[in-house]
């Protein structure tokens, strides 16, 4: 009778194991058709976002012509070795001087511990910081003894790099891509330096081959990695706009710069992307379109639906822009999009441009770090003498090729639902070092302020 039973019970694991990858089969088959499709019911249930369709996609399951609807050709120019690089830096034509806070008064008056990377600029500092002068002294990051400190051989490098291409890794949840389709005269011409913070550094080194040459400095392939010790923030994705946003401070001897988020592969020469983005149009600051939001207040919900910050948090950040006049996108108005894809930035470090960085990184210390929530207010602050480059998304989706994480990222904040679970010294679901403008006393009453109705206009978004 126990032989008998053992070899049915055997039988029935196997029968149900096999029945089981079947109904898995089925339903990632059927993930696969519903996306594509025609009807409005099942197309509804596909999510392009999903984790799930992010490996179809990498694996090939996914078929061609769905990979590359979002994409378009970009009109390029076709030989790297022949484009005319401009002589010279664009004229800062409004704003001549800029210089930068350095130094954390709170701190050095003994009213803080120690100093915080953004400093402790106050309301009417950031107000003051709006108005555009021929002169201006601004806070923007790094400030003294504050973190986010590179290596001396690192320092050293960095000083010859007048051209970059730049990525970033925090946390350990990604490993360097290799760019493709680099010309020789870019690889000479370019410094590609990959960011990284000591918990990334210990990831990749344990994953991906690091070799380290004479004079102490790490690379992967093409990326010289470049650590930044005593990461200024709780929260890794605000370290991560560090290099992004503030790249002409990390690299100040650079001129150009194109910024890319750590899991994108770089398909298009970077001397390519440098004309047809800045010079062709003579802009010194070029960013893609957002794929579904045009309105800051459509992207504020679509965060809070995907827990992308703490949902009050996020309520209060976009109830200070209404009170401070920023209205809803509407087609016609001043600007194409209210809110960018910024896993791509190409600049031209002039002082405006530098400016502009500065204020947007101000507004992502000062509040929540989803910088695309800061862009679209930052453009408005400053009246449209801001001038750049918003290109359109599927020229975007045409520079790279896209890696899923290794892992996901997720921090405590993420999951705050109301307030309160904000309350009390020490809370984990705090952050101590930024987005402290949500802690400190608005001048203004917010009480009476209702942010915009949002329709959902995509079925991603």
């Amino acid at each position: 009778m126990k032989i008998v039973w053992k070899k049915g019970f055997i039988r029935l694991v196997l029968v149900a194991g096999i029945l089981w990858m079947f109904l898995i089969l089925i339903a990632l088959l059927f993930h696969v058709w519903s996306c594509q499709s025609s009807v409005s019911f099942f197309s509804a249930i596909c999510n392009k976002d999903s984790k799930v369709f992010t490996v179809l996609n990498n694996m090939g399951i996914v078929p061609e012509p769905l990979n590359l609807q979002h994409r378009c050709p970009i009109p390029l120019s076709n030989d790297p070795d022949k484009i005319v690089i401009p002589k010279g830096r664009t004229p800062d034509d409004i704003v001549k001087d800029l210089s930068y806070v350095t130094d954390d008064e709170l701190w050095n008056n003994g009213f803080q511990r120690s100093p915080l990377f953004g400093g402790h600029q106050n309301w009417s500092q950031r107000e003051e910081s709006f108005k555009l002068k021929s002169t201006m002294k601004v806070h923007c990051g790094f400030v003294r003894n504050s973190g986010a400190e590179m290596a001396p051989s690192d320092i050293k490098y960095v000083k010859k790099c007048r051209f970059v291409v730049t990525s970033g890794i925090f946390d350990g949840y990604d490993i360097p891509q290799q760019p493709s389709n680099i010309s020789l005269r870019s690889k000479k011409l370019f410094c590609f330096l990959m960011v990284v913070d000591e918990i990334s550094l210990t990831f990749i080194m344990q994953n991906v081959t690091v070799k380290e040459d004479g004079h102490g400095g790490k690379w992967v392939g093409i990326w010289r990695l470049v650590l930044l010790k005593y990461p200024p923030y709780d929260e890794p994705r605000r370290n991560g706009k560090i290099p992004k946003i503030l790249l002409h401070r990390l690299f100040p001897q650079a001129q150009y710069s194109i910024w890319i988020d750590g899991k994108m592969e770089l398909i298009v020469d970077p001397l390519l992307i440098l004309e047809r983005y800045l010079w062709r149009g003579k802009y010194t600051f070029a960013i893609a379109q957002h794929k579904h939001h045009h309105s800051i207040y459509e992207e504020a919900d679509a965060n809070k639906r995907r827990k992308r910050y703490a949902r009050p948090l996020i309520d209060l950040h976009m109830k200070i822009y209404r009170y401070e006049g920023m209205e809803s996108w509407k087609p016609g108005g001043k600007t194409i999009s209210d809110v960018p894809e910024g896993a791509i930035i190409i600049r031209e470090h002039t002082a405006m441009s530098n400016l502009f960085s500065c204020l947007w990184f101000n507004e992502v210390d000062l509040f929540t770090p989803r910088d695309q929530l800061s862009f679209g207010y930052v453009v408005y602050r400053l009246g449209g003498l801001f001038k750049f480059y918003m290109f359109p998304n599927c020229e975007y989706n045409s520079l790279f090729v896209l890696h899923p994480h290794t892992r996901e990222h997720s921090s405590a904040v993420e999951w705050v639902k109301n307030i309160t679970e904000l309350d009390g010294k020490g809370s984990r679901m705090k952050e101590s070092r930024g987005g402290l403008g949500l802690w400190t006393p608005y001048p203004g009453n917010l009480d009476s302020v209702v942010l915009p109705p949002v329709a959902r206009t995509s079925k991603a978004g």
